[in-house]
């Protein structure tokens, strides 16, 4: 301030030609005041009060602010239906392919069953362990079928009649 003074009376400059002198003449002499060190710099904290300032009203940017949050809130339901779909979709492929392994595992399980079911009703098995039991065919009239009618003449093994009723 005090060189800014001192040539304040000079006349024929302007004071801007005079300040660019000035900021010349000490932008000259920085290096020598430095000698190697940097200069040292000192943040300063500003405080700004903005309590005085009142954020006005849009409209326009309410509005485009709702409609985007509805468009963002639709296609997000979208996505979430699709990928609930998908994925139940990739589920149901997983549950039908193990009905089948189960399908192909109960027919096998069916095979084997029959093939041992034939085995064991052969006619001629039977009959050998019949023989080795100490078994014999049985005799004609001793097979009684429960579907075929008794027939009056054939010889009955036992017979139960019921006691007949006292009168009174």
């Amino acid at each position: 301030m005090a060189a800014i003074a001192t040539t304040y009376f000079e006349t024929g400059r302007s004071l801007g030609q005079r300040i660019r002198e000035r900021n010349d003449e000490l932008l000259a002499l920085q290096p020598l005041r430095r000698r190697g060190v940097r200069t040292p710099e000192f943040p300063f904290a500003r405080h700004f009060d903005n309590s005085r300032l009142v954020k006005a009203p849009d409209p326009v940017r309410v509005r485009e602010m709702r409609l985007f949050s509805a468009a963002i809130a639709v296609l997000f339901s979208l996505v979430m239906i699709y990928g609930l779909q998908h994925f139940s979709a990739i589920e149901g492929g997983y549950r039908v392919e193990t009905e089948k392994q189960t399908v192909e595992q109960l027919r096998e399980e069916n095979r084997q069953l029959r093939l041992a079911e034939a085995q064991l009703t052969q006619p001629g098995r039977i009959d050998t362990m019949a023989r080795q039991l100490g078994l014999a065919e049985p005799a004609p009239g001793q097979v009684i079928h429960p579907n075929a009618r008794p027939d009056a003449s054939a010889p009955v093994l036992a017979q139960v009649t019921p006691p007949a009723a006292p009168v009174r």
